[in-house]
């Protein structure tokens, strides 16, 4: 009987995934495993420590457990690809999605506001530098998106398109659900722009630092310290500039103003390979981790060698 309904709801909604169709769950599948693992070794190391005195350790802590919370979304995703699920189950998953992916995008924006200040402004201490107040922006990042979650979900529950029965799929949108979509894509573009505007500032200012006057491999030092610092934006740009570049017509086409349906199909195919590709960044945040924390890196390098040991007194610091 699943089957047949299944089939229907397939034939029903001619919007499918294409040549996508083989790799995304694939993909999913694969993007768990990593994360759920990295993520779990993550927050082990992270939360080792009785107490956290560094701005930036109490972002990644944060920025992991997004991450965690996220890759946990995955598997339901894969076992109701291209089904017709519960509804209002598949709609609390997706949004629960939704909500750890911009916690992850703004976690790491704070922790680019944090480098910009420590290595710009390396005098002053703002409040937003000291441990209490960075939780505080912490637990402020989480109210509002689990807030701003609950909307889409009592503006958008109508079952009238046949696609809408098909969970994580082309889902029709209200002028409502619409314009909040375009706003968060519109505040994005805004927090990509200052996130790029930190990093020049920083690259500039890393260039005009001296690293041990007279040290024949000054020089080579340096470069490696720009290098890392092009970390962050490339695994930021990677993984949400391409999903938000073809949100705005994909959801465009929800709202039904781009009525093709040959282009709805197309963007459809776009939405569904960005979306993977936000995914993967719960991958590769790990990374940003090994470069920016010391101790995260020590501890990493130590398991590897078979000598995992960590001091909880001692603190992450960030290069």
């Amino acid at each position: 009987m699943m089957q047949e309904n299944n089939l229907t709801t397939n034939v029903s909604c001619q919007i499918h995934d294409g040549i996508l169709s083989p790799f995304l769950s694939m993909g999913y599948i694969v993007i768990f495993c990593i994360g759920f693992l990295c993520n779990t070794v993550t927050l082990y190391i992270f939360f080792l420590r009785r107490h956290t005195d560094s701005s930036m350790a109490v972002y990644m802590q944060h920025l992991a457990i997004a991450d965690t919370l996220l890759v946990m979304c995955l598997p339901l995703r894969v076992y109701y690809y291209n089904k017709e699920g519960p509804f209002y189950l598949c709609k609390v998953v997706g949004i629960f999605f939704y909500i750890n992916m911009y916690s992850s995008i703004l976690f790491l924006s704070l922790i680019s506001l944090d480098r910009y200040l420590k290595i710009i402004k390396p005098v002053w201490v703002f409040r937003i530098q000291k441990t209490k107040w960075s939780q505080m922006a912490s637990y402020i990042v989480w109210v509002i998106l689990i807030a701003g979650g609950v909307i889409p979900f009592f503006t958008s529950n109508s079952q009238k398109h046949p696609c809408n029965k098909v969970c994580f799929h082309f889902h029709s949108k209200g002028p409502i659900s619409g314009t909040i979509n375009l706003t968060t894509v519109g505040l994005f573009l805004v927090f990509y722009v200052a996130f790029l505007c930190f990093y020049v500032k920083i690259t500039k200012k890393l260039k005009t630092m001296s690293m041990g006057n007279g040290d024949p491999k000054a020089q080579s030092r340096k470069k490696r310290v720009i290098m890392k610092t092009f970390l962050v934006p490339s695994i930021f740009t990677l993984c949400f500039l391409p999903y938000h570049a073809i949100r705005i017509p994909y959801v465009l086409a929800q709202m039904n103003v781009i009525g093709d349906l040959q282009s709805q199909q197309l963007l459809h195919i776009l939405n569904e390979s960005s979306l993977l590709l936000s995914a993967l960044n719960s991958c590769l945040d790990p990374i940003i981790y090994y470069f920016l924390s010391s101790e995260y890196r020590k501890t990493i390098l130590c398991a590897i060698q078979g000598k995992f040991k960590i001091s909880i007194n001692r603190t992450l610091t960030e290069i």
